[in-house]
């Protein structure tokens, strides 16, 4: 019998878990058909059906159940392996992957790497940039050490650090036609005039519950699909949105006519770091925690 590989027991647990091929192979980043050979080919090596495709859903059989379990163990003994090996390291040394949502990357990023191979020159950062849902997907599954996202977030089998707050701002254009900066009421607003990214990003979720926006007829049902769209639908006047504090003095608002207009402390989303729970460079992650946070304070200082 050929020995399944770590990758074969990675889409088969994450098979079971969405109950559905292209959702598995969407959460792995790979085409569908090869996410399918793959579990073909992890039945072969085990002589054994793992997967009822008779139906239209997914059904994993009783053999496929009981190897799921015993994947899971796998996996989490080969993760808890390599933490093993790169504890014996000094901190934020080697290869550390962390994974952050693209709301924060093009705002902290820029001003704070630079810092950190000045201070850690022996820490070799591999990066990804997606949306919250994915990077805990591939954190989970041992593909990404630690996670830089915005809180509230609900996730299982993680530890939170909780690092900074960063305010939420009125972002509009400056001879917009759709409210008065200083003077903002919400109440004001025109029906659809609120520019939102689409599901799935949290600043969408996190923009509707800091500021208060109970009233869904002032969302436009237009999401837009990137940072970048977002702000150039501002920028043609097209609505008005919410955009973090961090947004302020970026590239993404250079040579536009976008402003940012604080709208108070009450505001806010939380930024933070995320990982494993029981990982064992939790001490680590928390080092770097510091250094991430005394970054932002003296950013704003």
């Amino acid at each position: 019998m050929k020995t399944p590989t770590v990758r074969q027991l990675q889409y088969f647990v994450a098979l079971t878990e969405s109950g559905h091929f292209g959702r598995a192979a969407e959460r792995c980043f790979v085409s569908q058909s090869a996410f399918s050979n793959a579990i073909k080919e992890l039945e072969t090596s085990l002589d054994a059906q793992l997967v009822d495709r008779t139906n239209r859903n997914v059904t994993i059989t009783s053999t496929g159940q009981q190897v799921a379990v015993q994947a899971r163990l796998v996996l989490r003994d080969l993760d808890a392996l390599v933490e093993t090996a790169r504890g014996q390291q000094e901190p934020l040394t080697g290869e550390l992957r962390l994974g952050v949502i693209p709301t924060i990357a093009p705002f902290m990023l820029p001003g704070a790497l630079p810092k950190l191979r000045e201070q850690y020159p022996d820490l070799r950062l591999l990066l990804v940039e997606d949306q919250t849902q994915r990077i805990h997907a591939r954190l989970m599954q041992g593909e990404l050490d630690v996670l830089l996202i915005a809180l509230p977030w609900e996730m299982q089998g993680v530890d939170e650090l909780p690092l900074f707050q960063d305010a939420f701002c009125l972002a509009c254009h400056e001879e917009t036609q759709h409210v008065e900066p200083e003077n903002y009421r919400f109440s004001r607003l025109d029906s659809a005039s609120i520019l939102l990214l689409e599901d799935g990003h949290c600043l969408r979720e996190h923009a509707l519950a800091a500021c208060k926006i109970r009233n869904t007829q002032k969302v436009s049902r237009f999401g837009a699909s990137s940072l970048l769209t977002l702000i150039e639908m501002v920028d043609a006047d097209l609505g008005v949105t919410f955009l973090p504090e961090m947004a302020r003095g970026s590239s993404l608002l250079s040579n536009t006519q976008v402003q940012l207009h604080s709208m108070g402390e009450k505001s806010y989303r939380t930024i933070g770091l995320v990982w494993r729970k029981g990982s064992r460079r939790a001490e680590e992650f928390n080092l770097l925690g510091d250094f991430l946070r005394d970054n932002h304070e003296a950013a704003i200082r």
